[in-house]
């Protein structure tokens, strides 16, 4: 279980402090797929950071299957069971795609089992696996062999951010696929920050992060309709604007 308890983070520079966090607290059961939406700005990825521990939170705490995470560095967390799937991937000078999924297996991957890996993500295996991670690829294929090293890390808790960026229709389709299959077979708990409605309409649960907290929560067939008639309305939860 992912248990958020009164998260906060804070930055300051020379105009000021601003909270771009503000005493979160969420908890999600193990396997749930849930979903975050909210307006650009409003939190959602410094929260997904906040809880892989790419950004230092300045209040509150993150705790994982009994283990306290606030305090523990990118790596303790990827040991501990976390991976995160950037929304702008690095990509890798030198690297093979084979070897980088290798990498994030963990071990030595037979043909036909990195092939499968990357059919998940909609690519063919013949035409990626001996290519470089680099600036040759585009935006859209980086970021699906980033979701292919997520899915051979195989860990417990996916975090994945707006995973539809850059990709083309038809590699989203086939990528909505595999975490419904993911989710049906109860392999990991999975968050997503999405503003896709495929994506929105898997979730078990949709949490709406606008302002810098947790607006509304609950499930799918609740959460969704209200965000439509709201954005229908012109005044809407996604509002960051809170004179809206």
């Amino acid at each position: 279980m992912l248990d958020i308890k009164n998260l906060s983070v804070t930055v300051s520079d020379e105009a000021g402090t601003v909270d771009i966090l503000k005493n979160i607290s969420l908890t999600v059961e193990d396997q749930k797929l849930v979903a975050i939406t909210g307006p650009n700005g409003g939190g959602k990825t410094t929260l997904a950071r906040a809880i892989m521990g790419l950004i230092p939170s300045t209040g509150g705490s993150i705790w994982w299957n009994g283990a306290d995470l606030t305090k523990c560095n990118v790596t303790e967390r990827a040991r501990l069971g976390v991976s995160y799937g950037f929304q702008q991937p690095p990509r890798f000078k030198g690297m093979k795609v084979k070897d980088l999924l290798a990498i994030a297996a963990g071990k030595e991957l037979g043909h036909d089992e990195a092939c499968t890996y990357l059919t998940k993500v909609g690519l063919c295996a013949r035409d990626y696996l001996e290519r470089d991670v680099d600036p040759s690829l585009s935006g859209g294929e980086v970021k699906r062999i980033e979701i292919a090293t997520v899915l051979a890390r195989r860990c417990p808790l996916m975090i994945f951010d707006e995973p539809e960026a850059g990709i083309d229709l038809w590699s989203f389709a086939r990528l909505t696929e595999t975490f419904s299959e993911i989710h049906e077979k109860k392999e990991a708990t999975i968050l997503i920050i999405s503003h896709q409605e495929r994506i929105l309409r898997l979730a078990d649960e949709i949490v709406l992060v606008a302002n810098g907290e947790v607006q509304t929560r609950g499930p799918m067939e609740e959460i969704y309709p209200q965000i439509l008639d709201d954005t229908v309305s012109g005044c809407n939860l996604l509002e960051v604007d809170p004179k809206c």
